[in-house]
């Protein structure tokens, strides 16, 4: 008996829907949840549910169109640049950025030697204040300073 998971990664039927969840991906910089996505298309699609969405973007990440980051936030962000790059979290607002810099393939050797695995791919994600929230933390700083005296 064949299942999904024997199914060819093209053997799925391109959809309306599959199609709009990959283009709002590839038009958001920000790596939306589901939840944001359904929102964002539901007026689109009145029949649409979360468990529809959930489903497409199982296939797109299948198909190797779309990236899931799963960064231990309680729920996943999903990225449609699916070439190997690297993220910042913003500790503060949580707002997840690409960063534009060539992945380290001197990583993947450095690993190699060291445990002797086969590397396939990695993942590094950076963590701290983006540049709105850095401002932020240093206006009330500055308050906080200017309230005292």
């Amino acid at each position: 008996m064949i299942t999904n998971k024997d199914k060819d990664k093209d053997s799925y039927r391109n959809t309306k829907q599959r199609q709009k969840i990959l283009d709002v991906l590839v038009n958001s910089k920000s790596h939306p949840t589901a939840d944001w996505i359904y929102r964002k298309l539901k007026k689109k699609f009145r029949n649409l549910s979360l468990g529809t969405v959930y489903r497409n973007l199982r296939i797109l990440k299948e198909k190797g169109q779309i990236w899931e980051l799963n960064l231990g936030t309680g729920f996943s962000r999903f990225d449609a640049v699916s070439h190997s790059h690297y993220h910042f979290i913003c500790s503060s607002c949580q707002n997840i950025y690409d960063i534009k810099i060539p992945p380290m393939k001197e990583l993947d050797d450095r690993v190699m030697q060291i445990t002797g695995f086969r590397i396939l791919s990695h993942r590094l994600v950076f963590f701290g204040l983006c540049d709105l929230c850095k401002l932020k933390k240093k206006k009330n700083n500055r308050n906080i300073r200017n309230n005292k005296v």
